[in-house]
């Protein structure tokens, strides 16, 4: 790795404050750049579909870039880069029903997790109300959960996060749930807390069995892909629903999944490991 062309870089709690501090530089530009608008067009930009997308990719473009020059640079005399490499072809066709599996299993937890109540009740009525704000426009919603999110998501949580806790001797295991926890964490709801933990542990062991971050990437637009079509042609996020059967159907199907297409992945298929 002494001739890598990819930084081996370590992430600590400074690190996480880089990142932090990018996403509040990143986001106020925007509010500011709002603000002029305002004062100078008499509109407010916060109205627009679209300025929700412009928001979060000034924010993670902003943190991506401090970590890189705050941390990366400072360390490793390099720049921030990554494997974004394609695999062999047999390996695409176990990962996806991998994923598949998954979000059935996580679709039935989640699923567990209480909607009424004198906490819960006003909770999910307000997060309703947000994902129907992020709904009003399909297109604007697609862009951003399809293509912007896993794009800058994978980067920060598997590429920076996951990499960087390994870089630092950290088990693999470990990185991967430690990284999966902070990307659940940062979902700020309980309904998607647990499966973005879930989810996020299959992304990391994708990445980390793969070397390669588009892959990834890849699953997380999938992941989104589906729930964005079930949002808008069903307004409610649920395969149960969708396809008319008993959520213990999609857990028994989620757990075959998930349980055969892991042992072919982690077992059965030898993986290349690109990334030199």
């Amino acid at each position: 790795m002494r001739n890598s062309r990819y930084p081996k870089f370590t992430f600590t709690w400074i690190g996480g404050l880089v990142l932090l501090a990018g996403l509040f530089v990143g986001t106020m530009f925007v509010s500011f750049f709002n603000v002029f608008w305002m004062f100078v067009f008499k509109e407010n930009l916060q109205y627009r579909d679209w300025f929700f997308m412009l928001s979060n990719a000034a924010g993670f473009l902003s943190a991506i870039a401090f970590f890189d020059f705050f941390i990366v640079r400072r360390t490793t005399g390099k720049k921030l880069n990554f494997n974004f490499s394609p695999t062999n072809f047999y390996t695409y066709l176990l990962i996806f029903p991998l994923m598949l599996g998954m979000m059935f299993i996580a679709e039935f937890i989640t699923a567990q997790i209480p909607t009424t109540g004198p906490f819960f009740g006003k909770y999910y009525e307000f997060f309703n109300e947000l994902m129907n704000q992020l709904t009003d426009d399909p297109v604007v919603m697609i862009i951003t959960a399809v293509i912007m999110a896993p794009i800058f998501e994978e980067i920060i949580f598997r590429g920076i996060i996951q990499k960087g806790l390994m870089n630092k001797g950290v088990e693999p295991w470990k990185a991967i749930v430690f990284a999966s926890i902070i990307f659940g964490v940062v979902h700020a709801n309980p309904w998607q807390f647990v499966g973005a933990i879930l989810l996020g542990c299959v992304l990391g062991l994708v990445y980390y069995k793969t070397k390669s971050l588009l892959l990834p990437m890849l699953l997380h637009g999938f992941n989104n892909l589906c729930s964005s079509l079930l949002m808008i042609y069903t307004k409610n996020e649920s395969f149960s629903d969708f396809f008319k059967v008993s959520e213990w159907v999609i857990l028994i199907i989620g757990i075959v999944l998930f349980s055969s297409f892991y042992y072919l992945f982690i077992k059965k298929n030898k993986v290349h490991y690109l990334e030199i």
